[in-house]
C-alpha cells in the first residue's frame, strides 16, 4: 500500500525522486532517528561512528548516501563502496535492501559475497559490481584471488562492528581497510564500543563524528517480556499451547543446541505447526531456502540456535520464544531483539522450568534493564475461547459485506425443508471453520503440598542409576522436585542399589513424575524412569497407573540380592 511521503519525514532529507519513490514502495513513511542524524553527516563526506542497535534502520542510513555518491560519479565501472557485515544472512539482507532502494536508479550494481556460496558465481557478478556487501572472510578471499580490487573505493562501511570483532574478524577488517585509499570515507556502526573498536577508529578514521541513537534501548522497550514456569517434562507442550493461543504470524523459537532445535522443529511439525529448523549443520543452500520461506510466510515458525540466527533481520516477527534459557545476557538481548523492530511492538516468552531457571532469567533481566512479567500457560479452554472470538470477528466482517444471492437462495431452500435459522447458521459455521483439535493436556504449574499422614497411596518408580554413579538421595530429590510438581516432603522412601534406585512417590502424581523426568540427568548421567513392580511390593493402583501398566514393560526384580544394604531415606 502506498503512503504519502510528502506529509512526513523523508521529504525533509532532500532525497532524490528515484529514492523517494523506492522508499514509498518499501512502505516506509518516517525516518528513524539514526537515519535523520546519519544521512546529512554522510553526505558531507565526514567519517562517522554510529552507536545504534540492530533494528533501528542503520542499513538505510548508510545505503542512501552511498547510492547518492555512486550516482554522482561519471565512471561507475569500479567498486566505489564496500560494506562489511558479520554474517552471510546480514550480507544478503543488506544487499536486498540496497536493491530495493535502487529500484528506480540506473547504474547501481550491488553484489553480496559470503562464505558457503559458489565462488565462480560471485566472481562473475563482481566483474560488474560497484557496491560490494560481504563478510570480511569472503571479501579477503576475493582480494587474494585478485577478483576484487578496492583501490577506487570512496566509502567503507563497517556494520555491526562489535559482532565482527567477537567473531574474530579484526585482522581481516584492518587488511580490507588498508587496501582502500586513504582519502575514503569510513563509517562504522556498533551497538557497543569496546576498546578494540576505538583502536580501529583511531587508525582508520579522520575526526569522526559520533552519532548516538537515543533509541538504543528502544528495541527492548518495544518488547513485552514475559516468562512461564512449567515442569521440565512439559516444555514442549507449553510451547505448543502458547503457539495455539497467540497464533503469531511470524515467530522464532530459540534453542541452545542444534540437536534441540531439530527436535523441537520436528515435534512442532508433527503437531501440525508450520515450522523449520535453522542451525549450523545446514548447508548454505538449505539455510537460504529456510530463510526465504520464513520471510515470505511460507514457514511461520523458525526454530533456531543463537549462532545460526545471528543477523536475522525480519521486521514482522511478532513473538520470540526462548525454549532454552539464554546462555548469557548478550544472547538474551540478541534473541528478543528479533521482534519489536523499527518501532513495532513485539513479545518475548521465556519457558522456564523450576526456581533455578527463573532466578537465572531474573538475573539476566536485571542486568539488561528489562521488565519481566510472569504469565500462565493458556489452557485448552483459553485457546478455544480465543479461537471463538476470532471466528466471531470474521463472521461479523463477512456480515458487513454484500451477501451473494446464491447463499441467500440456499438459506431459503433449507428453511422450506423445515430447518431452523439457528441450525442452518450453526451448520454454516461448522463448515466454514474447521475444528482445531488440541490434544495437549492442560499444564498445572502451581506446586501444592500433599496431605501428610498414612492415607497417601504410594507407587515406586525405577531409576537406572545407583551407587556406581555416586548418586545420593538428595540428588534424586532435587531432580524430581525441579522437574515435577512435587515438593521434597512429598517423596517417600528412596532405596539406592549399585546400578539402580527405587523411589516411592504419591500414586496420584505418578504420571506427572514419570513424564517430567523424560530426558533428565542426575550426576551428569541420562536417567530412564519407569514404573517398578514386583510381587512382594504391591500398591493400590490409580487409574493412571493401570493405564501405564498396559504400555510399559514391567521391570524384573534383580536376580541377585545386593551385597550391601541399600542406603535409605524415608520422609
Amino acid at each position: 500500500m502506498n503512503v504519502n511521503i510528502g506529509n512526513n519525514g523523508f521529504d525533509k532529507l532532500g532525497l532524490s525522486a528515484q529514492i523517494m519513490r523506492a522508499i514509498e514502495d518499501m512502505g516506509f513513511s518516517q525516518p528513524t532517528e539514526i537515519q535523520e542524524k546519519a544521512i546529512p553527516v554522510m553526505r558531507s563526506g565526514k567519517d562517522i561512528i554510529g552507536r545504534s542497535r540492530t533494528g533501528t534502520g542503520k542499513t538505510m542510513a548508510f545505503a542512501i548516501p552511498a547510492i547518492e555518491m555512486i550516482c554522482a560519479q561519471h565512471d561507475r565501472s569500479d567498486v566505489l563502496a564496500v560494506v562489511m557485515l558479520p554474517t552471510r544472512e546480514l550480507a544478503m539482507q543488506c544487499c536486498e535492501e540496497i536493491r530495493k532502494l535502487t529500484k528506480f536508479c540506473e547504474g547501481i550494481r550491488p553484489v553480496e559475497v559470503y562464505g558457503g556460496a559458489p565462488m565462480d558465481r560471485q566472481i562473475t557478478k563482481l566483474k560488474r559490481a560497484n557496491i560490494v556487501i560481504g563478510t570480511p572472510g569472503r571479501i579477503m578471499d576475493h582480494m587474494r584471488r585478485k577478483t576484487l580490487k578496492l583501490d577506487h573505493v570512496k566509502l567503507a562501511v563497517l556494520d555491526e562492528a562489535d559482532e565482527m570483532l567477537s567473531m574474530g574478524f579484526k585482522e581481516d577488517m584492518e587488511t580490507i581497510l588498508r587496501a582502500t585509499p586513504d582519502d575514503r570515507q569510513t563509517v562504522l556502526f556498533s551497538a557497543t564500543m569496546p576498546e578494540a573498536i576505538l583502536s580501529i577508529t583511531g587508525e582508520f578514521q579522520h575526526d569522526p563524528v559520533m552519532i548516538e541513537s537515543g533509541n538504543n534501548k528502544l528495541t527492548l522497550e518495544n518488547i513485552r517480556q514475559t516468562y512461564v514456569d512449567v515442569p521440565m517434562g512439559r516444555k514442549s507442550d507449553a510451547l505448543k499451547l502458547l503457539l495455539y493461543y497467540y497464533a503469531p504470524g511470524l515467530s522464532i523459537v530459540f534453542c541452545n543446541t542444534k540437536k534441540m532445535a531439530e527436535e523441537v522443529a520436528v515435534s512442532l511439525s508433527q503437531s501440525g505447526f508450520n515450522a523449520e529448523a535453522l542451525h549450523g549443520d545446514l548447508k548454505q543452500s538449505q539455510r537460504t531456502a529456510v530463510m526465504d520461506k520464513f520471510r515470505s510466510g511460507a514457514v511461520n515458525i523458525l526454530v533456531a540456535t543463537d549462532v545460526a540466527a545471528r543477523g536475522i533481520d525480519v521486521s514482522d516477527v511478532e513473538y520470540v520464544f526462548n525454549y532454552d534459557i539464554p546462555q548469557n545476557n548478550e544472547y538474551y538481548v540478541h534473541r528478543i531483539g528479533r521482534t519489536g523492530r523499527i518501532g513495532k511492538q513485539g513479545t518475548s516468552v521465556t519457558i522456564c522450568s523450576g526456581r533455578r531457571q527463573v532466578m537465572i532469567l531474573q538475573s539476566i533481566a536485571h542486568e539488561t534493564g528489562s521488565k519481566l512479567e510472569k504469565t500462565d500457560v493458556p489452557s485448552r479452554d483459553d485457546i478455544n475461547y480465543r479461537i471463538s472470538v476470532q471466528q466471531l470477528t470474521d463472521v461479523e466482517k463477512a456480515l458487513a459485506e454484500p451477501m451473494s444471492e446464491r447463499y441467500r437462495d440456499m438459506v431459503n431452500m433449507l428453511l422450506s425443508k423445515g430447518y431452523s435459522l439457528f441450525d442452518i447458521a450453526a451448520a454454516g459455521l461448522s463448515l466454514g471453520f474447521s475444528e482445531k483439535e488440541i490434544k495437549i493436556n492442560d499444564i498445572v504449574t502451581e506446586k501444592k503440598k500433599l496431605k501428610s499422614g498414612g492415607d497417601i497411596d504410594f507407587s515406586r518408580i525405577l531409576l537406572n542409576i545407583g551407587r556406581a554413579s555416586r548418586v545420593a538421595p538428595n540428588h534424586i530429590v532435587a531432580s524430581i522436585t525441579e522437574r515435577s510438581l512435587l515438593h521434597g516432603g512429598d517423596i517417600g522412601k528412596i532405596e539406592i542399589f549399585d546400578d539402580h534406585s527405587l523411589v516411592s512417590v504419591p500414586t496420584s502424581s505418578l504420571d506427572d513424575v514419570i513424564d517430567s523426568m523424560y530426558g533428565a540427568k542426575i550426576c551428569g548421567r541420562p536417567v530412564q524412569v519407569s514404573l517398578y513392580e514386583n510381587r512382594q511390593h504391591r500398591h493400590r493402583d490409580s487409574a493412571a497407573a493401570q493405564r501405564r501398566k498396559k504400555n510399559i514393560k514391567a521391570v524384573q526384580k534383580p536376580s541377585k540380592k545386593p551385597h550391601r544394604k541399600p542406603s535409605q531415606r524415608h520422609r
